[in-house]
């Protein structure tokens, strides 16, 4: 064994070994097949909602068994519509487990947007990768699905087993997705580690996210005319009031841990550029998002009832206790104001010291010829259902371009590099 690669390799043996440098070989080579297999997948649709993967999910599960024949493959219908898809191999010994997730599910493809290309298609100009689900994240999907492929294929020279689960409502929250996997699947939730390649940027390894909260504000009045105010009590003045308590989270102080800290302030000369400045203060404190406010029937009436809908986002310090906490205190003795819960999930993360994210920086940094951040994510993801259950989890994929809008599309040279991380990643980890 010797010591390989950029700065995040300084501290971690990689192997050399012929059948390291065999593996190696093999997935550089084939890492160009990554374009096909995410095309398989995109002519596929899935969008959520309405949230009907079972067509994909047999597509994916019928890629598998075409590249990795020896793998034990298998489909699990949680609902109508979601059907997650399973694939195991085992190495050449008993060992460590190491996981791959992906979603199935992408945005709707949404015709009516100026798309100038066919979103099921997969055209390729230019070096790009253009169509629904190109980055988020069937090209991710397709990276891990190559990764696996090659890992069946060298699975002599690795100790353990790997498992490929590809879910089918991440856009959704997870439930009957990987959280149904975790919870039914064996093994998987004492899983040794997890690579998920959902969409970010190959110069940045992601080992933590945001929690958040959505909360919905509600506000009853007296209705009036609007010229005899005096005679009535205005609902959306008691909201506004309301929604001044809510964006008050911001000011709450984050108790992060000192290596979370560290991280974000080191990744950030390299993730802003590629995230926008301002993403450090982000991910270390709360933001509050009123996404939506309606209320009031007609510009002459003093409203008597009006609501709000707020996206509340939490770093790693700060628990959703915190977060309700504060909330019942701003809000509890407004007149008119009742709240309420709709979605809430704790922030999370892995240690940046973690041997799979030193593993795969060590090997982004190798693949990329150059330095590799490590840093906060500010979006969710499903790798928050895995470090619930404490499995040390990264997420490493392909930049995003025009998610979720026309002409999405993905770099073709990031996707075999995030093919090729994955692999070496995935094989340093089982074979060390």
């Amino acid at each position: 064994m010797t010591l390989r690669g950029g700065p995040a390799a300084a501290s971690l043996l990689v192997m050399t070994s012929a059948a390291r440098i065999a593996f190696a070989a093999d997935i550089a080579a084939r890492a160009p097949e990554v374009v096909a297999m995410t095309r398989r997948l995109m002519a596929v649709p899935s969008p959520n909602p309405p949230g009907d993967v079972a067509a994909c999910a047999e597509e994916a599960a019928a890629l598998l068994r075409d590249v990795a024949p020896d793998a034990e493959v298998t489909l699990h219908a949680t609902s109508a519509e979601v059907t997650n898809v399973v694939a195991r191999i085992a190495g050449a010994a008993p060992g460590r487990l190491l996981a791959f997730n992906g979603h199935l599910d992408t945005y709707p493809v949404n015709e009516a947007l100026p798309w100038t290309v066919d979103p099921l298609r997969g055209d390729v100009r230019d070096g790009r990768l253009y169509g629904r689900g190109a980055a988020d994240m069937k090209g991710g999907i397709a990276a891990s699905i190559l990764a696996f492929a090659v890992l069946a294929r060298h699975r002599a020279a690795w100790r353990g087993e790997a498992v490929l689960t590809l879910a089918g409502d991440e856009e959704s929250m997870g439930p009957l997705g990987t959280k149904w996997l975790l919870d039914h699947v064996p093994g998987l939730n004492r899983a040794d580690a997890v690579i998920i390649g959902d969409a970010g940027s190959p110069r940045v390894l992601r080992f933590g996210e945001k929690g958040f909260l959505w909360v919905e504000v509600e506000a009853t009045g007296t209705a009036a005319h609007g010229a005899h105010v005096h005679l009535g009590e205005n609902a959306i003045d008691r909201l506004r009031v309301a929604l001044d308590a809510v964006v008050r989270l911001r000011d709450l102080p984050a108790a992060a841990p000192q290596a979370v800290t560290a991280a974000i302030a080191a990744a950030k000369p390299m993730s802003e550029v590629l995230a926008g400045v301002g993403e450090a203060h982000v991910l270390g404190s709360v933001t509050v998002n009123v996404g939506r406010i309606e209320g009031g029937t007609a510009p002459n009436l003093v409203a008597a009832s009006a609501r709000a809908a707020c996206d509340i986002r939490l770093p790693v310090g700060v628990t959703c206790s915190d977060a309700e906490a504060a909330l019942a205190a701003g809000l509890g003795e407004l007149p008119g104001i009742t709240w309420r819960i709709l979605r809430r999930f704790e922030p999370n993360h892995t240690d940046p010291a973690a041997d799979i994210i030193l593993r795969t920086h060590a090997a982004a940094e190798a693949v990329l010829g150059g330095a590799v951040a490590v840093n906060m994510r500010v979006g969710g993801s499903d790798a928050r259902w895995f470090r619930l259950f404490g499995l040390p989890t990264v997420v490493y994929g392909p930049t995003p371009h025009n998610m979720g809008g026309a002409d999405e599309w993905a770099d073709v040279a990031e996707l075999e590099a995030v093919a090729r991380v994955h692999a070496l990643a995935a094989f340093d980890f089982l074979a060390g």
